[in-house]
């Protein structure tokens, strides 16, 4: 028996349902596919349990380590199993009110469970069902990529999907130690929630600095950062194999030459990410995919079919789109509208905002200075410390720097990029302004409350013309 509908999803994730609504919007019927837990990587493994935890670490390690006079350290008990517990809860709350409350209730919209794989153009099978569909849309986002390192597959390791819930790789049980591979986002965040709540933590990255894609300033600072609270960073290590021994696992890396070992209780995976392409049928459809599997799509998001459509993780950087869940949000409402007749709209990457949620965050939008440059941009770079910012002076915690590009010759802001204290919110304004083209001095002219941390934007923009050391707080 052949169901069919105007718009088959491959994939449950952020990226499905963005399409599924605007589907049901415009009173057109969709399916969704699921082989794993609706919702997909963000609400279930990735973005909400991780901030969680991570906020739960912070309380825990601040209580030991205060900023303020007179006040105390003291230590809080630490129960793992009941954090994961209280993390389970409220994936679980999340997941029933925001997706399985909407399947529950649409006309219009349905899920169906199992292993999804196109069977040819207009087909979809899933366990036996199958699936027609006048238009499909790719959606199955990515999963941890296992780096091809010796003996690793006779180790017991750990991926980001230690943060999931219901699954079996869920980990329960707090590691006495950890070895962490990879030093971008998730080896970080993961990597500092652990150490704060106790388990010693060591952190190998191949290149010469941790986020490598980030501005060096970034780098700089966010190692200095996580040094100073004991996460042992070593960069510019070449894994040359790992083994099981009675303790855990053992790295043996070379560094300038020379090979030592490294050992730990468990060891974490964090490298980079691989789409979930294999395995769903795209050769039978005609799909193409790049060198890595990522599907290729046009600005409009439509594959090399012309009623097939890709979005979220699953199409990398095609259209210079960004791996982050609100990427795929967007591109999801936008592939749907386009696959069903709506107003065809295409995608703008230009202005994607990121945080990375250490302590101090991370906080990226638009380019690099490097990245500047090699577009062909004549432009200048002014970077402060979070110590000429009044917030931070104020809250004792002067940690991390603000870096803006801006174009030589118009003054238009092309990138910032910033480590401090509620950088992921501040970053919100420097998107804003770039949407609409804002230059350095509309970041000078703009009156910000004091003192908060987003008026790093408006010293880091007068730095271009005076030295902020000099000048008072409210000066400009």
């Amino acid at each position: 028996m052949t169901e069919s509908y105007d718009l088959v999803i491959l994939g449950s994730g952020t990226t499905a349902f963005a399409a599924a609504l605007r589907a049901a919007e415009l009173g057109r019927t969709a399916v969704m596919t699921e082989s794993r837990t609706v919702g997909g990587t963000c609400v279930n493994r990735g973005c909400l349990p991780s901030k969680d935890l991570i906020e739960a670490a912070r309380i825990h390690w601040e209580a030991r380590h205060p900023r303020f006079p007179g006040l105390g350290a003291k230590s809080l008990d630490l129960d793992f199993r009941a954090l994961v517990g209280g993390k389970d809860e409220v994936v679980h709350d999340f997941r029933g009110r925001k997706y399985e409350a909407m399947l529950a209730t649409s006309e219009r919209v349905r899920l169906h469970r199992g292993h999804a794989a196109l069977v040819d153009p207009h087909t979809v099978q899933v366990d036996g069902r199958r699936l027609h569909g006048e238009q499909i849309l790719i959606a199955t986002g990515a999963r941890p990529l296992v780096p091809s390192i010796p003996g690793l597959s006779d180790v017991p390791y750990l991926t980001s999907d230690l943060l999931t819930a219901d699954e079996p790789q869920e980990l329960l049980d707090q590691p006495a130690s950890l070895l962490v591979v990879g030093a971008g986002y998730i080896g970080l965040e993961l990597g500092q929630m652990f150490q704060r709540l106790g388990t010693p933590v060591t952190i190998l990255q191949r290149s010469q600095r941790i986020l490598p894609g980030h501005e060096p300033e970034v780098s700089a600072a966010l190692e200095e950062a996580l040094r100073d609270e004991g996460v042992d960073i070593r960069t510019d290590v070449e894994i040359v194999g790992v083994r099981r021994d009675a303790d855990g696992v053992t790295a043996s890396v070379r560094t300038a030459g020379r090979e030592e070992r490294v050992s730990a209780a468990r060891i974490l995976i964090a490298t980079t990410r691989t789409p979930n392409t294999d395995g769903i049928g795209l050769e039978r459809a005609g799909v193409a995919v790049d060198g890595r599997g990522f599907v290729g799509v046009d600005a409009e998001l439509r594959t090399s079919v012309p009623h097939i459509w890709a979005a979220g993780d699953v199409i990398g950087t095609q259209t210079e789109s960004r791996m982050a869940t609100p990427v795929g949000a967007h591109d999801g409402n936008i592939a749907a509208g386009n696959a069903l007749g709506a107003e065809r709209r295409t995608v703008s990457h230009r202005v994607v905002p990121r945080a990375i949620f250490t302590d101090p965050q991370v906080a990226v939008v638009g380019l690099t200075d490097e990245e500047a440059v090699a577009r062909g941009h004549a432009c200048s770079c002014s970077v402060v410390s979070m110590r000429h910012v009044p917030r931070a002076g104020a809250v004792r915690d002067e940690r991390g720097i603000v870096k803006m590009v801006i174009e030589r010759e118009s003054g238009r802001v092309l990138g910032v990029s910033m480590v401090g204290r509620d950088a992921g919110e501040v970053v919100h304004e420097a998107a804003m302004g770039m949407r609409f083209g804002a230059t350095v001095h509309d970041f000078i002219d703009m009156i910000h409350v004091y003192p908060t941390m987003a008026e790093a934007l408006k010293i880091v923009a007068v730095s271009f013309f005076k030295d902020v050391a000099t000048l008072s707080c409210c000066a400009e």
